[in-house]
């Protein structure tokens, strides 16, 4: 069976919606919201090209789902109706050529800034970072329990106006360390209570935010998880413990698992001291995938290095995943799923970004940054520059990072 009838395929999912093809946009985090949080035309327009591209399922970067606390400037955050017109016409583009359009929730947790904190950072326990990372990020404060309920229901709020606004489905935002990943780890999680402790009572909270969302958007429409099929952390979530962790939630109706791994301070997800073995195989976590796959039978979406048509073609037809989930060859090439289900063999132009300057170079943001930049393009109108200086990306973008931040706290000073 060539590649191109391989990734053609169709897939029906537990809800009974189907996927027109076997490619996936993966979120990347966009921060094409306004300073204030709405959407944009900007995101209008590059999901719109993200639909032309070919791809079946396309998942959106992560919207907050309180404004208190968002992990990036321009973050987009959706809590009440307000700004229905714009999501609305984000959702109608985004589907414009019969694909799924997801969007992905989230709350930061701990993961926020200090230069963007405003207030407290929460999280299930007053665990700070590292000394790598402590120096740009608050040390947390506890969640109550009353804390705890009130974001559950807020999954369940912004997963309901979504439904209304007409993207198709939703995904929690469980990996790389945000806070459905904080509850699960037993390194973040030091709770006693009903929240912390036992593996079973660590998932309560990812269970009950996915309860509460099937509850509000019906069993019709369609769940899905990003889960780490570990954090490799010492003391965090274990690969037994994910596999644990999506059984059970394939057990309750989950509709579609992604697959990634690490956090900010162990960025697998990144490629970042990845074996090579795993290179060859281009996808990292398939070894994961391969296994869960004997546990759980729900549709499997595995993200994380896949560059060729025959590699994506080969993981799927081996059965390891159903979904080939795409990131960064999609914030250059958009039309990627297109020319290959047109039949082209096509190698990714994506190659690691690099400065020469070890110091950066180990620093796993730099290359979201490089890549972020990309999709600022494609959000104006305009075409990625494949051969981009990674250092000058770097410098403009991080110099307007530091202005966001500042305009942002300062409003959200104000505000408070």
């Amino acid at each position: 069976m060539s590649f191109q009838i391989t990734l053609g395929q169709t897939i029906g999912l537990p809800c009974g919606v189907t996927l027109p093809n076997r490619f996936g946009k993966s979120a990347m985090s966009e921060t094409l919201g306004t300073i204030d949080n709405h959407a944009t035309e900007e995101l209008v327009r590059l999901y719109g090209r993200w639909a032309d591209g070919g791809t079946g399922l396309v998942i959106t970067g992560n919207i907050m789902i309180d404004q208190r606390h968002i992990g990036e400037p321009h973050n987009v955050v959706v809590e009440d109706e307000r700004d229905m017109a714009n999501l609305k016409r984000w959702a109608r583009i985004g589907t414009r050529q019969g694909n799924q359009l997801w969007v992905q929730l989230n709350h930061p947790g701990k993961q926020i800034p200090k230069m963007l904190a405003s207030g407290d950072t929460l999280s299930p326990s007053a665990i700070p970072f590292g000394k790598e990372l402590s120096p740009h990020f608050k040390t947390p404060r506890a969640l109550t329990e009353d804390e705890i309920l009130d974001i559950i229901a807020r999954f369940a709020r912004s997963a309901a106006i979504l439904k209304k606004a007409g993207f198709t489905g939703v995904q929690i935002h469980g990996a790389h360390g945000y806070l459905v990943s904080q509850f699960l780890s037993g390194h973040h999680n030091q709770r006693t209570d009903r929240w912390g402790g036992s593996l079973e009572n660590r998932m309560r909270f990812a269970l009950e935010v996915y309860r509460a969302i099937r509850a509000e958007v019906g069993k019709e429409y369609p769940v899905s998880i990003k889960l780490n099929s570990a954090d490799f952390q010492r003391g965090g979530f274990t690969e037994e413990e994910s596999m644990t962790v999506a059984e059970t939630l394939a057990n309750e109706g989950l509709d579609l698992l992604e697959i990634s791994g690490g956090t900010y301070e162990a960025p697998t997800m990144s490629g970042k001291d990845v074996r090579e073995s795993t290179l060859q195989r281009e996808a990292y976590f398939l070894e994961y995938a391969e296994k869960i796959r004997a546990r759980i039978s729900i549709p499997l979406m595995v993200t994380g290095g896949f560059r060729t048509s025959e590699g994506m073609a080969a993981a799927v037809a081996s059965g390891a995943t159903d979904i080939v989930g795409l990131a960064r060859p999609l914030a250059v090439e958009p039309d990627l799923p297109k020319r290959i289900l047109a039949g082209e063999s096509v190698h990714s132009v994506v190659t690691p970004r690099r400065t020469g300057i070890k110091a950066i170079d180990d620093m796993a943001m730099m290359e979201v940054i490089w890549f972020a930049r990309q999709l600022h393009r494609m959000g104006k109108g305009k075409e990625p520059i494949r051969d981009e200086s990674v250092l000058m990306a770097m410098i403009r973008s991080m110099a307007m990072v530091a202005i966001r931040s500042s305009r942002t706290k300062r409003m959200r000073l104000r505000a408070n």
